[in-house]
């Protein structure tokens, strides 16, 4: 009797310890089953989440960078991200501390427009610690090993404001009054405008009597610029190629004070309303028209591929000092008096109303 007891209790202790095991066994494969399950709902969480695009501007003191904003945040929004935008107002620190703000707030992907081409690789460093890319918006970051460039041609821009001007004033004395030396595209600007008039320089027909960045892009520093180029020549100036609209307003302002605006030509670049009515009323002689709305909506598309870890096709390549950057750039227009109706007015970038209000 006892013999059968111990027997039975062992047989029953051994099945004790299968049921143990096979709930143990049981549970871990629940526990995986569980964990997979975790995994898989979380990917397709994030996949299907709102793609966050941090936007991080030089400035928005200047028209153009407030369209570029809005038509680049429309155009995000219309493919479901959502867009955080801050602005330096051209302060490198600030803009660098902005984007680590953006950074820490997991973004999925940054766009820069830099205000100093130098300065900003600091940002492509610490985003890509943080596993994220950055594209660069109209304008280039230098020395670092930045993801994708989205901008236009901006040494044909250059170009096309010189060989505007040239063909006006074919001799004589010249102008030239660059963009911030901060900025890359400033260079490439300058360059461009070089092509056409070094030429002319060696032939002799042209003599460049001041030539002077402009700090900061700002009009108040070109003002200053191009008096003390009216000064250094006794007025005698025959043609002022300058980097943008804004420049050109303060060259502008100058040559009014001293009775010789719409009498000597003058470029610009980005068809801002003042330029476009300076343009119509004989002040300005043109500006380069560079349509940002396929530029915003160029860059928030591939933002949103970028972020998504899709292919973006970039087509080209610019080097900035440390790499070949894939790039994508767009063609410009030249824009004057003859065409504003059919390009800047026709696109709806500015109204015909609002061009022609000061023409009588």
């Amino acid at each position: 009797m006892k013999k059968s007891f111990l027997k039975t209790g062992v047989v029953s202790l051994v099945l004790a310890l299968v049921l143990v095991i096979s709930a143990c066994g049981s549970n871990n494969n629940s526990s995986s089953g569980s964990s997979d399950a975790g995994k898989s709902s979380s990917k397709s969480s994030n996949s299907d989440a709102k793609i966050k695009i941090g936007f991080s501007l030089d400035t928005l003191q200047e028209e153009r960078w407030q369209k570029d904003r809005d038509l680049f945040v429309a155009a995000a929004e219309a493919l479901g991200a959502s867009v955080d935008v801050q602005a330096a107002n051209s302060d490198d620190a600030k803009q660098i501390a902005q984007a680590e703000s953006l950074i820490s707030q997991g973004v999925d992907i940054l766009v820069v427009v830099p205000h100093n081409a130098e300065a900003t690789a600091a940002i492509v460093e610490k985003a890509h610690a943080a596993g994220i890319k950055v594209l660069a918006y109209d304008r280039l970051i230098k020395n670092s090993d930045l993801d994708l460039y989205v901008s236009f041609d901006n040494e044909r821009v250059g170009e096309m404001q010189a060989k505007a001007i040239t063909a006006l004033a074919p001799k004589g004395k010249y102008v030239y009054i660059g963009g911030s030396e901060t900025d890359n595209n400033a260079h490439l600007f300058k360059k461009g405008a070089f092509n056409i008039l070094q030429p002319l320089i060696d032939s002799g027909d042209i003599q460049v009597v001041y030539d002077q960045f402009t700090k900061d892009w700002n009009p108040a520093n070109a003002l200053a610029n191009m008096e003390n180029a009216l000064t250094a020549n006794n007025n005698k100036v025959d043609a002022v190629v300058a980097a943008n609209d804004g420049t050109a307003g303060g060259v502008i302002q100058a040559l009014t004070a001293q009775g010789m605006a719409g009498k000597i030509p003058v470029s610009g670049q980005d068809a801002e309303l003042a330029a476009a009515q300076r343009i119509v009323e004989g002040t300005q002689t043109m500006t380069v028209y560079k349509p940002i709305k396929l530029l915003a909506e160029k860059a928030a598309e591939l933002a949103v591929k970028m972020a998504k870890g899709e292919d973006v096709g970039a087509d080209k390549k610019v080097n900035n000092g440390k790499i070949d950057v894939p790039s994508i750039l767009l063609d410009p227009i030249a824009v004057d008096k003859s065409n504003i109706d059919a390009t800047v007015i026709a696109d709806g970038f500015h109204s015909k109303e609002d061009v022609y209000k000061n023409v009588k």
